[in-house]
């Protein structure tokens, strides 16, 4: 019972003095997370745009290399068939 009644006196002790000390009203922090939130959002957009087009590029070098390398290798192998018969 008394660790119970020391557990509540601590939370509002603990609540009392989050009040008291808060830097601004619960209103300016609301709007201050709701600001941060847009920013953070707006943010991320940006980002993904730029991962989705590094990616197409990537992608695209890796077919092109991957033709380029197909083309050498059909060349190479079509030499050396001809040439042994």
């Amino acid at each position: 019972m008394k660790f119970l009644f020391g557990l509540l006196v601590g939370f509002a002790l603990g609540v009392a003095a989050g009040l008291i000390m808060a830097p601004q009203s619960g209103e300016a922090t609301r709007t201050q997370l709701t600001e941060q939130g847009i920013m953070l959002r707006d943010r991320s957009t940006g980002l993904s745009d730029q991962i989705r087009t590094r990616a197409t590029d990537a992608l695209s070098q890796g077919r092109e290399l991957y033709s380029r390398t197909k083309d050498e290798l059909t060349n190479t192998y079509t030499k050396a068939t001809s040439s042994g018969m």
